[in-house]
């Protein structure tokens, strides 16, 4: 966001502050003195409808009406001007304890009111039942709200109400609203996923004519979600998400392919690190991706499951407890990516070890197969000439005597420029290149012949 938009903004969210503060205590001299007047016709909120900051732009889209225009101040204010929740600290002078139709928590380190669902109903609708039974309606999961994934109401501990649980604004949201940024979540047992750069482009990649086909069906579905007609296919319930399995040898290409995709159609590409997300705990499996696939919702990026075969593999007979919990973990993430809206790749190097349940789910399978000696020509070259300095390298001679995949020669051609260089030399020669290779026979556990 430049500086004059970020000026733009703040002042924008200022005036929503005032009208809050201003609403907030029309509220509560209604819930105290019984006064007489709606809230809401007294203090409608500022007309924001020519308003082109980040925050009127936001709520434009998402079409939030003035009570949900509050409640996302309400969450969004403890982060920026948290002292305007200070009226909720208020205590009973009978019980000389906090009112508990006002809600709200406690922070750790925060010395103020953080709100919760009830704080939010009461925002809402004060002490009359039948409107606070409607505000509760905010926080179902097909609201807004949840559906996108801009607020959050957290679980409320065991046997409490339900709208105990702290009401939070969600980091993308919080990030767009405050600095127009788009949130990038960081690796954490949370979100355990990358996101996935690269410096190559299609020119660098070589594959056969097959895999050039399949790739390009898929990168029609990413392009046609822009489409008019799109709406109409997706409310026919056909083709919400797409599910691809790439396989293949490893070093093929299939972790590039996926980068390159995203690249050219302006998606992020996250590569999920199943270990982080395979739990020795049982449960903990599927809160794990819970929290990812409700962070991935709604917001067009690539999923790419890596060595998918690790969580998607065939399912074992039951034969005790832990089993049947793997299971149940496994018929869990079918059912999470079938509901999921977007691109879910996932990779393995052994199609056979993959559950026919989900193959049968799958609307493109890739083969990613080890490369032709023409197509390993092609990757030396493209290798070699992408390192700066000479080469004398008999591409054709390596390219026929050794069977290895793309990411590999890349390895071996890296490897043989820092050889070289360590031996004072500006030239590649065949002996580094072979040393390189040598270096990723010993990798994989293979016998090198020289």
């Amino acid at each position: 966001m430049t500086n004059n938009a970020l000026v733009q903004n703040i002042l924008t969210i200022e005036k929503e502050f005032i009208w809050f503060d201003a609403f907030l205590n029309a509220r509560l001299a209604h819930f105290f003195n019984n006064e007489l007047g709606d809230p809401f016709e007294l203090h409608p909120g500022p007309d924001i409808s020519e308003d082109d900051s980040i925050y009127a732009r936001y709520v434009k889209h998402y079409q939030l009406k003035s009570g949900e225009r509050l409640i996302l101040l309400l969450c969004l204010i403890p982060h920026i001007k948290p002292s305007l929740l200070d009226p909720f600290l208020i205590k009973d002078s009978i019980t000389g304890r906090f009112y508990t139709i006002f809600g709200g928590l406690a922070g750790q380190n925060h010395n103020g009111f953080l709100p919760t669902g009830e704080t939010a109903v009461f925002l809402m609708a004060g002490n009359d039942l039948l409107s606070r039974a409607t505000a509760a309606k905010l926080f179902d999961v097909s609201h807004t709200f949840i559906a996108f994934n801009i607020l959050t109401l957290e679980e409320a501990k065991s046997s409490e109400p339900r709208l105990s649980g702290q009401l939070t604004m969600s980091e993308e949201t919080l990030s767009l609203l405050t600095s127009g940024e788009d949130y990038e979540p960081p690796f954490s047992s949370k979100f355990p996923a990358k996101m996935l750069h690269s410096a190559m482009t299609w020119d660098d990649l070589v594959l056969d004519t097959n895999a050039y086909d399949e790739i390009e069906t898929i990168k029609v579905w990413i392009n046609q979600k822009n489409n008019p007609e799109w709406d109409n296919v997706s409310h026919s319930g056909w083709m919400k998400g797409y599910r691809v399995l790439f396989y293949g040898p490893p070093g093929t290409g299939k972790s590039l392919t996926a980068t390159l995709m995203g690249k050219e159609c302006g998606k992020n590409v996250y590569r999920i690190d199943l270990s982080q997300i395979v739990s020795k705990y049982i449960g903990e499996t599927e809160k794990n991706l819970s929290t990812l696939f409700q962070l991935s919702e709604n917001k067009n990026w690539i999923l790419f499951f890596d060595e998918a075969d690790a969580l998607f593999g065939k399912r074992t007979e039951m034969t005790d407890a832990k089993d049947k919990y793997a299971n149940q973990e496994t018929s869990y993430l079918l059912q999470r990516i079938e509901e999921f809206q977007g691109l879910i790749i996932l990779a393995t190097n052994f199609k056979p070890n993959i559950d026919s349940a989900f193959l049968r789910r799958f609307q493109s399978i890739v083969y990613f197969k080890l490369p032709g000696v023409s197509q390993r020509v092609k990757l030396w070259e493209k290798a070699l000439f992408r390192l700066p300095g000479e080469n004398q390298v008999d591409v054709l001679k390596i390219a026929n005597d050794y069977e290895i995949a793309g990411g590999f020669i890349n390895n071996a051609v890296q490897f043989a420029w820092l050889n070289a260089r360590k031996n004072n030399s500006k030239i590649i020669t065949n002996q580094d290149v072979l040393l390189g290779i040598k270096r990723e026979y010993a990798k994989e556990g293979k016998l090198f012949n020289n």
